[in-house]
């Protein structure tokens, strides 16, 4: 019932977009019946894309799902970003309106000397004369009435062509005023979003940036000041990301000479069948004391057992609620909070408890509002991912609501977060004032 009724909150959200965008970019542009008629089609097409995207993701073979997923995820995208630019762009529309209504508007002189107009013994006014003869016009309203659509047709346009009837006229703002400030925010608004979806597209397929990170530590033994640790995180092979984006990360990584490598979950979107493939090239990850991972939300929709397994068997060490002594720092990891829906949760105490509290602890997290649970366990630094710093900015915003850390370096009730923005994406392949990243911490004494 849940499910259901959420799917039907989706669909209402995702066709009142549409409406909107319909109107904003087709009924306040366009001006003939047929050319709203095709306007109308290629909206809601547009809006049937995106579920259809999303159903096939899930039941297509992973071969197959490029097919959709890249226009309907890049029309996702473009969709975010049209809403928000035409919704930012209501501002200067009301602005102007309101202008525009407190403009006084012209008088117009309705009086007619009736005088200098001949009439017939009708009664009806006299239009001109042909050869001495007058002419007059039967019905006036006959000639209001015939309007666009007369002339339309005396021109030979069908009548599909003619201008739709625009409703009542408002003399503060007249129809070619309305229709030019309609164009413009629509061709505004068009501008910029397939400027962000084109930027963010280049940025999410481009190579991480390598982000060099100094974080220093009070209980870190002086003997370890320059520890380096490799940072990736939501790599998400999947249809769109496969081994040449893992091969790739691997080269970066090992160029940094790292003493360990920490991937911190959401490595994969799919199957081991489907994707152990693509994830081959992390058993060249090189790094002295080994390469490490923890569960993120991701791996408990693919198949986290065997992910687990394969991961292990590529010679990255996943860390399950445990932790280990590397060279007098203690290395720990805990599982994402998404497991506990299959049992398999994160539990801090196994990890954490029972250890030498003068040593310094490095906590393994996917997310970062595990860093609450982490600081009652007196961890100094959490690693952590699942954000994507937002992805698509704005987004970041609405992820600053649930995570206590979007990016980069915070402190959370003492504790010290880092929260890599990611190697990957999911979804739309765009990542927009978020680029993805490669973060080496080195740790100092503080």
């Amino acid at each position: 019932m849940f499910i259901a009724l959420f799917l039907v909150v989706v669909l209402l959200l995702v066709g009142g977009i549409h409406w909107y965008l319909w109107k904003r970019l087709v009924k306040d542009v366009v001006t003939t019946r047929r050319g709203r008629r095709v306007g109308a089609l290629v909206v809601t097409l547009l809006g049937v894309l995106i579920p259809v995207t999303m159903v096939g993701s899930r039941v297509l073979p992973l071969e197959q799902q490029p097919v959709l997923a890249w226009p309907g995820f890049l029309w996702l995208a473009l969709m975010f970003y049209l809403l928000v630019t035409l919704a930012l762009l209501e501002l200067p529309r009301l602005a102007l309106r309101f202008w525009a209504g407190r403009r006084e508007p012209q008088p117009v002189d309705n009086s007619v000397d009736s005088s200098v107009i001949p009439v017939d013994s009708a009664g009806r006014a006299v239009q001109g004369t042909v050869d001495g003869q007058v002419t007059a016009v039967d019905s006036p309203a006959a000639g209001v009435s015939g309007g666009a659509v007369g002339s339309a047709a005396a021109e030979g346009a069908p009548v599909d062509d003619a201008p739709v009837d625009g409703g009542p006229v408002d003399e503060r703002f007249d129809p070619a005023r309305r229709l030019l400030l309609g164009r413009s925010l629509a061709a505004t608004a068009g501008v910029l979003s397939v400027a962000a979806v084109g930027i963010g597209t280049w940025q999410a397929k481009s190579a991480p940036v390598l982000k060099r990170v100094p974080i220093r530590l009070a209980k870190l033994p002086a003997s370890m000041s320059g520890f380096k640790i490799a940072l990736v995180s939501d790599i998400h092979l999947g249809p769109l990301l496969g081994k040449a984006h893992t091969e790739r990360i691997v080269r970066i990584i090992n160029s940094v000479d790292a003493d360990v490598v920490a991937v911190v979950g959401d490595l994969v979107d799919g199957s081991v069948a489907e994707l152990g493939p693509a994830a081959e090239p992390l058993q060249d990850l090189r790094a002295r004391h080994g390469s490490f991972f923890v569960t993120g939300n991701h791996e408990y929709f693919s198949g986290y057992q065997e992910w687990i397994d394969e991961v292990n068997s590529l010679g990255v060490r996943v860390l399950r609620n445990e932790r280990l002594d590397v060279q007098g720092l203690d290395l720990a990891g805990v599982n994402d909070v998404t497991g506990e829906d299959v049992g398999d949760g994160p539990d801090f105490a196994k990890a954490l408890s029972g250890r030498d509290a003068s040593r310094p602890v490095v906590l393994l997290a996917h997310q970062p509002v595990q860093a609450h649970e982490a600081a009652r366990h007196g961890v100094d630094l959490q690693l952590s991912g699942h954000t994507h710093g937002g992805q698509m900015v704005p987004f970041n915003l609405l992820v600053g609501l649930e995570a206590p850390v979007v990016s980069g370096l915070g402190t959370v009730d003492g504790t010290q977060v880092y929260v890599t923005r990611g190697a990957g994406f999911w979804g739309p392949p765009v990542r927009f004032g978020a680029p993805p990243d490669i973060s080496v911490i080195e740790l100092h004494r503080a």
